[in-house]
């Protein structure tokens, strides 16, 4: 394995679905993958719309940034995946909450998406770690 390969972990975030990480820290940056709008306490769904599930994400997507470290004003970039594409301005104001910094990261949003247990979004970011500033 590559040494400058970090893996981040958290019980405050679901564990992973798959084979991968909840996280990887590599060369300054950490690479957050999708996460789901899963309660980690229960292993389901937090939700019935796209905006709670987007909020559940970003939840989780704090807590293994937390993990790592950092936080959302390190984010540089985002991606969000979405079922139904209608559903972007409700998932884009609750992700505005929590990008507040004057610098907001890059994004890209999808829609028509198969994602996952049936959520209807799916957001991943990448970071800079406070420790390559």
């Amino acid at each position: 394995m590559y040494e400058n390969l970090q893996a981040i972990a958290t019980t405050e975030a679901p564990a992973a679905l798959g084979a991968y990480s909840q996280a990887v820290k590599a060369n300054g940056f950490v690479f957050v993958s999708g996460q789901l709008g899963i309660d980690p306490s229960t292993g389901e769904l937090d939700g019935v719309t796209a905006a709670e599930q987007a909020d559940r994400a970003l939840k989780n997507i704090r807590h293994i940034l937390d993990a790592a470290g950092c936080g959302f004003e390190h984010v540089c970039r985002a991606t969000i995946y979405l079922r139904n594409v209608e559903d972007f301005a409700d998932v884009d104001a609750v992700y505005a909450k929590a990008f507040t910094a004057t610098v907001k990261p890059a994004r890209v949003a999808f829609g028509n998406n198969m994602i996952p247990k049936g959520a209807l979004v799916e957001i991943d970011v990448i970071a800079v770690s406070p420790e390559s500033e």
